[in-house]
């Protein structure tokens, strides 16, 4: 009786290894009818790394900000990595001394993730404020003072 869901999904693993071979190789089929065209490829490389950078330059930004922006870096570097060998080994770099310093963060106590979590806040309360944010919501709600406008954007 127990080994048949294991036995199914054996066989949805199997299904869905299958599957992703099949779409991995009309990758390849797609991405060599590109390459064997020089004007198409050298276009191609050229979106690949428009996309891969203005996703990995939104993934920057947004590094500090709750939400995905060391998601959004590494998935900029992988777009990019498909095309630019730089990219990949940049890629691996990043990767690894991420997980340094999340292997770091995560082992020490509670005194130092407390102060992370409030420089994180800091950071992000002093780039809405350089950015104008609370200047313009203010002005939405009819708020007008001095110290909300940012010495930026003035």
């Amino acid at each position: 009786m127990t080994s048949e869901p294991t036995a199914a999904r054996a066989e949805d693993r199997e299904d869905s290894a299958e599957r992703f071979a099949g779409i991995k190789q009309r990758g390849r089929a797609f991405r060599g009818a590109v390459a064997a065209r020089p004007t198409l490829n050298f276009g191609y490389r050229i979106a690949v790394g428009v996309v891969g950078g203005l996703v990995l330059l939104v993934g920057i930004v947004t590094i500090p900000y709750p939400g995905p922006g060391w998601a959004l870096v590494f998935a900029g570097f992988g777009i990019l990595a498909t095309e630019f060998v730089w990219a990949h080994h940049t890629l691996t770099w990043v990767r690894g001394k991420y997980r340094i310093v999340m292997d770091w963060y995560t082992s020490r106590g509670w005194f130092i993730k407390v102060l992370g979590a409030v420089a994180t806040f800091a950071l992000v309360v002093v780039t809405l404020w350089l950015l104008g944010t609370y200047s313009m919501v203010g002005g939405w709600i009819g708020v007008d003072w001095p110290w909300l406008r940012s010495p930026l954007m003035s």
